[in-house]
């Protein structure tokens, strides 16, 4: 086990009462970034966040003073033989919440029940590439037993709220939906080009995407798309540029796929990024060609600078882009129907910017990071009365 602090602050010595986040790696990716934006807007709590597996660097991304880092460091494999030692560190830190997240780190409710934790709360993001749409009826009977002793789940959208409660048949009741929040005022329009851009606005049309390179997101499926585009609207083809930010295990992969094409010019893969809030105002579309998703941080960030959004119907998607309303929404894995989609808004202007305009409107109306905030603050808060 590692444990860092993130500040010199003493915890010990703070009254406020503790929330301990646990998950299962906490690396870059939006589920991780829900939680850093939820840690850093409640400062009325304490935070701890403990890893299944591993934390990385991505921690620097938590502000708030005295929050605890701690990594299980778990290899592969069941994680039954670290519920003595999660039910050791329980009992010494003490929290009134402790919240998991994803099936990953769900099994651990149990120490939790056991440590009598005051308040025990279940969050689900989505479905790995694995379970798409959560129909494995062995992760359907993992949650049930697993949740036993959940006080409440929160879903992030209404399909995951209809998993919970009728596959996994959780009593409505125990079941909170709680949608993602986008902080408006650090993403947002912007006319300021930051000098790592390597594109011309006004020369340019730049398609992005924002999100981890692996296979859920299907990064491969964007690339195919963009290639596509070089017959779709030939007169627009000159102009046209892909950015994707993120790292992951496709990253080599999507880059030689372009390379191969002969149009890694006209594409930016840089990896990683600490600055997407100053990148996502220079996308004139942004694209997420998931084959699953939640309630995507990364798209609502999009909506918020003032993107057109097209994006695969899955999962939550279709509750933040209506389509034809506020965006575009094509069918997953289907690299020609992405790239019709992208061709429409390439090529039509007055659509792009009438989608573009909704899309930032809906962020801000509907979307807020403070409604995000208060729901949890709420939620938290019942810790005396879990009921």
């Amino acid at each position: 086990m590692t444990e860092t602090p993130a500040t010199s602050a003493s915890p010990s010595s703070d009254q406020r009462p503790l929330v301990m986040h646990l998950i299962y790696r906490f690396d870059t990716g939006g589920l991780e970034n829900g939680v850093v934006n939820l840690i850093n807007h409640l400062p009325a709590f304490r935070h701890a966040v403990v890893a299944v597996t591993q934390i990385t660097a991505f921690k620097e991304r938590v502000k708030a003073p005295g929050t605890q880092f701690i990594a299980l460091d778990k290899p592969p494999g069941q994680g039954c033989w670290l519920y003595p030692h999660v039910y050791r560190l329980l009992r010494e830190m003490r929290p009134a919440v402790l919240h998991t997240r994803n099936l990953g780190a769900m099994e651990f409710q149990l120490p939790a029940w056991a440590a009598r934790v005051p308040l025990r709360v279940h969050s689900e993001h989505g479905w790995d590439v694995n379970d798409l749409g959560g129909v494995s009826r062995t992760n359907q009977r993992l949650r049930r037993v697993y949740g036993l002793g959940v006080h409440r789940f929160v879903a992030l959208s209404k399909a995951i709220e209809t998993y919970l409660t009728g596959p996994v048949g959780f009593p409505q009741d125990r079941v909170l939906r709680i949608c993602n929040g986008v902080d408006t005022t650090r993403f947002a329009p912007s006319a300021e080009v930051p000098q790592a851009w390597p594109y011309r606005r006004g020369e340019h049309f730049v398609i992005g995407a924002v999100g981890r390179m692996q296979a859920v997101k299907d990064p491969l499926n964007l690339v195919d798309a963009f290639l596509r585009l070089r017959a779709l609207c030939p007169a627009d083809w000159p102009r046209l540029r892909l950015a994707m930010l993120g790292g992951g295990p496709l990253l080599a992969q999507a880059r030689e796929r372009l390379a191969s094409a002969g149009v890694a010019d006209k594409a930016w893969l840089p990896g990683d990024r600490s600055d997407v809030a100053a990148l996502l105002p220079q996308f004139d579309v942004f694209a997420l060609p998931s084959q699953e998703e939640g309630i995507s941080n990364t798209l609502l960030e999009a909506m918020a600078c003032g993107c057109a959004p097209v994006v695969t119907e899955v999962g939550g998607n279709p509750e933040l882009v209506r389509d034809g309303a506020n965006g575009l929404l094509v069918p997953p894995s289907d690299s020609e129907a992405l790239a019709q989609g992208l061709s429409r808004l390439a090529t039509d202007a007055a659509l792009r910017q009438r989608l573009a305009r909704a899309s930032l409107a809906r962020a801000n109306q509907e979307f807020s990071l403070q409604g995000m905030v208060s729901a949890y603050a709420a939620l938290y808060a019942s810790a005396s009365r879990p009921g």
